[in-house]
């Protein structure tokens, strides 16, 4: 095992090469599928049916907003990582931008995020596991997940690399078999169909049935699909040309995200009536089923089977990644410092795991009380880890400007603009939770956790000033 270098600069630009104690085996296909991987998840395949029931047709203008809103946080994400490329990514911007609280909370609310969602993933992965071999009980399914994915994440990167590629490749594969479907069926093509049209889109209430109050609702709902493209910018850091990568990953991720979520909703409210998809039932598999594809609903369950362990597998990634970073700054346990002779952070892994195998357990045993807690209260986190990543574009693009020009390899559009937009549109965001009724709970729940670490962060530094004064 050896150390790592000690913690970067907190200020100013970093040079392209970062000198990241980490392994560089993540190529740019690897990097490329992350971004896809893991976004088109769960909430795609399944929560999408929420949206669609309340938004109707006009769903697809709720995925045109939030898709446009994640592109934009992508791009800032992109700029960033390119002239500063960093394992901890965002959080190492915040503290260079706005100090080292900002980099401390960012750093911890999403690793938080990471490890609650990931637990649930395992938990929802095992369900379904569990459903086709009965004999095997959940737990056992959640625990032979769990093993699996450490073990990869232990291994070299490119394991990894390897293992998100083919998911996300299967992710991609099956939305592009879905979409050509649709589209034949829409014209009639397939046996038995006939060419619906427009008919749905306008007939059924119109295209916005509920109103922009729909769409706004909708956009609510499928907003936190999005989460998950921010691991892109932490895997550039273990690719050989991080700046070159993770612009190009930015670039071809963003446009396939928004064509295969905006082009998936129209296809589904097209194909069939808006009012036939149920909240917590697969829009997928209505939609199969109703032009005739056999075994649609198993075809659909093995995709979220998939789709569910990807998410796992670039979380728990993700997670190791973040609080490595945070340790190399001097914001975590510098026992997790350490690194295998193939350049893996092991313990970093372990440590994210450990809290996984817990929350799992916590899952398990209260699924009503305890773990439902903690679920809330990351509901709203990623807008707070958004506006963190634009508050922070904000400040360092300037600073480039001044000390890097060189580095800026993959510019912000119409900055500043549209990173004062985006910041609009995630406090309208916040602000619109707090007055539905459903969405309300994780707000609060999120802004009490964000608040804790706030609180933390602030504590640390003056303690640290007194003890610089003492």
């Amino acid at each position: 095992m050896r150390d790592a270098p000690p913690p970067p600069a907190t200020t100013g630009a970093a040079p392209p090469d970062s000198g990241e104690p980490l392994e560089h085996g993540l190529k740019q296909r690897h990097l490329t599928m992350l971004g896809l991987g893991g976004v088109i998840g769960a909430g795609l395949f399944v929560g999408s049916g929420a949206g669609i029931s309340l938004a109707g047709p006009g769903i697809v203008v709720s995925y045109l907003i939030a898709g446009t809103l994640a592109m934009l946080v992508m791009r800032m994400l992109g700029e960033m990582s390119a002239a500063m490329p960093a394992s901890g990514s965002f959080s190492v911007h915040a503290e260079r931008a706005l100090g080292r609280w900002a980099g401390f909370s960012v750093g911890w609310l999403y690793w938080f995020l990471l490890v609650v969602v990931l637990a649930a993933e395992a938990t929802a992965a095992a369900a379904i596991a569990h459903g086709w071999a009965p004999a095997v009980p959940q737990w056992g399914w959640v625990l032979v997940f769990m093993l699996v994915f450490t073990a990869a994440n232990l291994a070299a990167v490119k394991n990894f690399g390897e293992f998100e590629f083919w998911f996300a490749s299967l992710k991609v594969g099956a939305l592009v078999l879905f979409l050509l479907l649709g589209t034949l069926a829409v014209f009639g093509v397939l046996p038995d169909t006939e060419p619906v049209g427009l008919s749905h889109l306008t007939g059924d209430g119109g295209f916005l049935p509920n109103g922009w109050s729909g769409v706004v609702s909708g956009v609510l709902v499928v907003v936190f699909a999005f989460g998950g493209l921010e691991v892109v910018t932490i895997a550039a850091a273990e690719t050989a040309d991080p700046a070159r990568a993770v612009a190009r990953a930015v670039r071809s991720a963003v446009v396939r995200i928004l064509f295969f979520y905006v082009g998936s909703m129209l296809v589904i409210v097209t194909v069939l009536p808006w009012t036939v998809q149920k909240a917590g039932l697969s829009p997928f598999v209505t939609v199969l089923d109703g032009i005739g594809i056999p075994g649609a609903g198993r075809i659909m369950e093995i995709v979220v089977f998939v789709a569910l362990l990807s998410a796992l597998n670039a979380n728990l990634y993700g997670s190791s990644r973040m609080v490595f970073s945070l340790a190399e700054r001097g914001e975590g346990p510098r026992a997790l410092l350490t690194v295998s002779k193939g350049g893996v952070p092991r313990r970093a892994v372990l440590a994210s795991v450990a809290f996984g195998f817990v929350s799992v357990l916590l899952n398990l045993a209260w699924p009503e009380t305890v773990f439902l807690y903690m679920l809330n209260s990351v509901g709203a986190v990623l807008l707070f880890v958004w506006a963190l990543v634009a508050l922070s574009q904000l400040r360092l693009r300037r600073r480039i400007e001044l000390e890097a020009p060189e580095a800026l390899t993959l510019r912000m559009w119409l900055f500043p603009w549209l990173t004062v937009a985006a910041l609009v549109a995630m406090a309208a965001v916040l602000v619109l939770m707090l007055l539905d009724n459903a969405a309300r709970t994780q707000v609060l729940w999120s802004a009490g956790a964000t608040a804790l670490v706030l609180l933390v962060a602030g504590a640390r530094e003056v303690l640290e000033r007194r003890r610089a004064r003492g």
